[in-house]
């Protein structure tokens, strides 16, 4: 997976979170940003990188998340990897 696609699943999943109130809620109190600069930073590195951070927290928001884009679960994953230069495991 290359930088683009990582930050391409990354956007997907900002937008899923934001599509639903108390995960939005969760993401800006995990990440502590306000939601005025959550819509200004979507695209900054720690932020996307924040985002799947708060996605893989829960194994059941990541599984519903790959289910709605019909994506491989492992992608997210791979996404955090490739934006953080570090291994999940």
């Amino acid at each position: 997976m290359n930088q683009d696609a990582a930050e391409t699943i990354a956007l997907q999943a900002l937008g899923y979170i934001a599509s639903d109130p108390e995960a939005l809620e969760g993401l800006m109190a995990s990440t502590g940003i306000s939601p005025d600069s959550l819509k200004t930073a979507a695209t900054e590195p720690g932020i996307l990188v924040g985002v799947l951070d708060y996605l893989l927290m829960s194994d059941d928001r990541t599984l519903a998340f790959c289910d709605f884009m019909e994506i491989d679960p492992t992608l997210p994953g791979r996404a955090w990897s490739v934006l953080t230069g570090r291994d999940l495991s």
